[in-house]
């Protein structure tokens, strides 16, 4: 699978970066603020979401708990420069991120929680998939255990 990475980031040397980066290994979306990214996000099937920490108008995490309800699938992942306590907790708690990463980042360690990442995802979707597959058997059982009942 080619997993979709999405990375916001209000620095457009660190996008070009980043994609200059892992374009090879990963189809890679950009976006320069949180409303660019929820439109990427709105159009496109996104496996990770990285996102900086600061950006102007809106946190890191105030960007991924506000994606929360609408794409709970994508792993989300905060990288900044800054290491702020009280950023970390709230990005656990409200943004339910996987990973906390400083800038700047290495380049074998970010691919290694990017693949992390991907395999988390991957994971959960095959259980959703599985779980709606158990709930069909199990409606099916039941139905024939009904018409077993009545003959």
């Amino acid at each position: 699978m080619s997993a979709n990475i999405l990375y916001v980031d209000d620095e457009p040397h660190n996008l070009s970066a980043f994609a200059a980066t892992y374009r090879r290994l990963y189809k890679i979306f950009t976006a320069e603020s949180a409303d660019e990214g929820r439109r990427i996000l709105d159009q496109e099937d996104i496996h990770v979401v990285i996102t900086d920490q600061r950006m102007p108008k809106t946190t890191g995490v105030e960007f991924l708990a506000s994606i929360l309800e609408v794409h709970p699938e994508p792993i989300r992942m905060i990288l900044t420069g800054y290491t702020d306590i009280d950023a970390v907790i709230d990005a656990i708690n409200k943004g339910q991120v996987y990973r906390y990463i400083q800038k700047p980042w290495a380049e074998d360690d970010l691919r290694i929680n990017i693949d992390k990442a991907i395999e988390i995802y991957t994971l959960r979707k095959e259980n959703r998939e599985l779980t709606e597959q158990l709930k069909v058997a199990n409606t099916q059982l039941e139905f024939i255990a009904r018409q077993n009942l009545l003959s």
